[in-house]
């Protein structure tokens, strides 16, 4: 049975969520797991609700009859086949732990996405890529030819209808024409727990000031470095008995499941902008199994 999934954020008012249930119920849905947030500091209201139709409507019929309460609600929402994995490009430098993570997950069927390409400035991981039977792209950046590069790495996007780009420790600043087309669609890793110790070296800064905890945050990207939404964060405890080095090491395990766990949300739909930060919802039960064991 097709499970699908409907978005939806709005101003806050009465009686959506009875309006969203009953088209449902109407149309022979079953809702199997639902969420809703109301901020009340900007009056905005989001839900995300996970259902089959037991009368196999379809997709188009769904959003075609749907209109009218969209309408009668003033809302912003779509209508998703959960079956239905984003196509994602994969972009990284000369730090291959995520790229490793993520193509791991992606073979066993533990991240609803479909790896379409992965681009890099350096041919380090070109081999294993190429051996996961993915397109590996080779775009050099230099100063003098970043406009260039950028614009071959929008055609690769454009070329397999990417829905998702993930910087999976790409060490090079994305332009403001990029970030501005890909608004929402540009997932960051930051090897560093933000707002504190931007930019270079954040582990170095962080052993600087002898923090006792070091972390890592997946973010979407915008035009302001490192200042885009927050989707995911996560931490690891060190002491003064570790070095630089350490910081970076015990570093790179948390980089990957930070942005591991960012994807899935993404991929899932369940994040929400919400001016400068997110809503994320939980995981529907059940999204987190693997089709395979390895």
């Amino acid at each position: 049975m097709t499970k699908y999934c409907l978005n939806v954020s709005c101003a806050s008012r009465r009686g959506i969520v009875s309006a969203i249930s009953a088209y449902l119920a109407d149309h022979g849905c079953n809702i199997l797991d639902s969420a809703q947030f109301d901020d009340l500091n900007t009056g905005k209201f989001f839900m995300r609700v996970g259902f089959t139709s037991e009368l196999d409507a379809t997709l188009e019929t769904l959003i075609a009859d749907f209109g009218p309460v969209a309408q009668a609600l003033d809302l912003d929402w779509s209508f998703h086949d959960e079956a239905t994995k984003m196509k994602a490009v994969i972009m990284v430098s000369r730090f291959g732990h995520c790229l490793n993570d993520l193509l791991y997950r992606w073979r066993i069927g533990a991240l609803p996405i479909d790896i379409v390409a992965v681009i890099s400035n350096h041919t380090e991981y070109q081999k294993v890529v190429v051996n996961h039977d993915i397109p590996f792209h080779h775009i050099k950046v230099t100063p003098q030819n970043k406009p260039d590069a950028e614009a071959r790495i929008m055609e690769v996007v454009e070329d397999v209808d990417a829905d998702l780009v993930v910087l999976a420790r790409y060490m090079q600043i994305l332009s403001d024409s990029m970030c501005q087309k890909m608004s929402g669609r540009i997932i960051n890793i930051h090897h560093s727990f933000l707002p504190s110790f931007k930019g270079a070296n954040p582990y170095k800064q962080a052993f600087e000031r002898g923090v006792k905890l070091i972390g890592a945050t997946a973010h979407y990207v915008t035009a302001d470095l490192d200042e885009g939404p927050i989707i995911e964060q996560d931490i690891v405890r060190v002491t003064h008995a570790q070095n630089g080095s350490d910081y970076v090491s015990l570093g790179r395990d948390v980089e990957a499941q930070v942005l591991a766990r960012a994807i899935h949300a993404h991929a899932n739909r369940r994040v929400f902008l919400n001016g400068n930060k997110t809503v994320v919802f939980p995981p529907s039960p059940g999204s987190y199994s693997s089709e395979r064991m390895g």
